[in-house]
C-alpha cells in the first residue's frame, strides 16, 4: 500500500502520523528541562505548520530527558506537572494529537519511564508505564499499568510500547488482542540495535496484522549517539515509510486502519492474529482452543524459569553502575483511570 506521499494525497479513511526525529538532548536541570519541553512545543507547532493533514505527531523516548538514565528527582516529571501540561496545551492550540515521553517521579521506588497519547483538544487519552525496561542499561520501575490501548484520531485504534518492549512478540500480541489497529513505538536505540529494530518492527505487523510507526531519538549529545530510523511498516509487513539519520526531521505516512481491520475479517492464510487461539480448525470445529506453551503457564504461575536460569550472569544493573535492588515488586498506587 502506498503512503499517500508522506500524507500529502489524504483519502477519505487515511490517519496521517508524523514521527519525529528529535535531537538528542542531554538535560540536568529544571530550567534545562524546562527549556527541552519548549523544544518539543516548537516541534507540534513545526507538524501543524508542515503538514496541515498530519493527525497524529509522536515523539521518541528521552524527548525530554535524554539518555543519561540519571534518576535525579529535579529532571522528574509528573501528569499534573507543568511539563505535561504544556505538552497538552500545545496538541490543543494546533489541534492536533501528540505522542510523549516522560520519566515519571514515583514516591514508591525507582521512576517510571512512561508515554503519554494526548488528543487534539489537550486530553490525555492514553497513559502507560514502560513494562520492559532495557536492563541492565536502564533504572526505571517496572510498568504496573498493563497494555491500554485507545480510540484515536479518524477512527483509529492506537496502543503505544517502548523501546525495549517491542523485542517481546508477547507486547505486540497484546496489543493487537485489545484491539489496536496502529501501534506505536518510542525509542532511544543507538546505532547497535539497527537491525533488530527494523526486523522486530515488520515482525510485530505482520504477525498481528496491524500497522506500527515506530521513532527513535536522533543525533548525538556528545556521549551516546542515537539512530533516529523513523519506520512505518504495514500490516503485511512491507515497510511503507522509513527515514535515517537526520535530526528533527519529521517523517510521515498515512495509514489506513480500516485496511487492517478489513484483512483481519476476511484473510484466511496467515490470520495469525485469530488462527493463534482457534489451531487447526480445519480439522477440529473453531480450532483447538487450548493454551498448549509451558512458558504461558509458569509464567502466569508465578514459576517462570529458564533451563539456563542458573548460568545467566546479569541479573541485576551492577555490571552498569547500578546498586542491586533490595525490594521486591508492588504494583504501586495510581489515580489513573484507563
Amino acid at each position: 500500500m502506498a503512503s499517500g506521499l508522506g500524507g500529502l494525497n489524504k483519502s477519505p479513511n487515511g490517519v496521517v502520523i508524523g514521527l519525529a526525529q528529535l535531537a538528542l538532548p542531554d538535560p540536568h536541570t529544571r530550567e534545562a528541562l524546562w527549556a527541552q519541553t519548549q523544544k518539543v512545543v516548537g516541534m507540534v507547532a513545526k507538524a501543524r505548520r508542515s503538514n496541515p493533514g498530519m493527525d497524529l505527531i509522536v515523539f521518541p523516548e528521552y524527548s525530554l530527558h535524554g539518555l543519561s538514565m540519571s534518576t535525579a528527582p529535579e529532571i522528574m516529571c509528573s501528569l499534573d506537572g507543568p511539563e505535561v501540561m504544556a505538552l497538552r496545551e500545545a496538541c490543543k492550540a494546533h489541534r492536533i494529537w501528540g505522542c510523549f515521553s516522560i520519566m515519571e517521579a514515583n514516591p514508591h521506588g525507582n521512576p517510571f519511564n512512561s508515554g503519554l497519547i494526548v488528543d487534539d483538544l489537550g486530553e490525555i487519552r492514553l497513559y502507560y508505564r514502560k513494562l520492559h525496561p532495557w536492563v541492565p542499561v536502564e533504572p526505571w520501575e517496572p510498568g504496573d499499568l498493563g497494555i491500554p490501548v485507545c480510540d484515536g484520531p479518524r477512527g483509529s485504534k492506537l496502543a503505544l510500547i517502548i523501546c525495549h518492549d517491542g523485542m517481546f512478540p508477547e507486547m505486540a500480541r497484546e496489543c493487537a488482542y485489545k484491539g489496536a489497529d496502529i501501534m506505536l513505538r518510542t525509542a532511544g536505540y543507538t546505532a547497535p540495535i539497527r537491525h533488530s529494530w527494523k526486523i522486530t518492527n515488520q515482525s510485530n505487523a505482520f504477525t498481528n496484522l496491524m500497522q506500527t510507526a515506530s521513532v527513535c531519538m536522533c543525533g548525538s549529545d556528545g556521549t551516546f549517539d542515537s539512530m533516529g530510523e523513523a519506520m512505518f511498516v504495514d500490516f503485511d509487513g512491507t515497510i511503507m515509510a522509513e527515514g535515517g539519520g537526520r535530526a528533527d526531521e519529521i517523517v510521515c505516512c498515512e495509514l489506513r486502519p480500516d485496511l487492517v481491520r478489513e484483512a483481519r475479517v476476511h484473510w484466511g492464510v496467515e490470520n495469525n492474529i485469530y488462527q493463534f487461539g482457534h489451531r487447526g480448525y480445519v480439522a477440529v470445529k473453531g480450532g483447538a482452543r487450548d493454551c498448549p506453551y509451558t512458558y504461558m503457564h509458569d509464567l502466569s504461575a508465578g514459576r517462570y524459569r529458564l533451563p539456563w536460569e542458573d548460568d545467566v550472569v546479569h541479573t541485576d544493573g551492577s555490571s552498569c553502575g547500578f546498586a542491586a535492588p533490595e525490594r521486591d515488586f508492588k504494583p504501586t498506587p495510581s489515580s489513573w483511570k484507563e
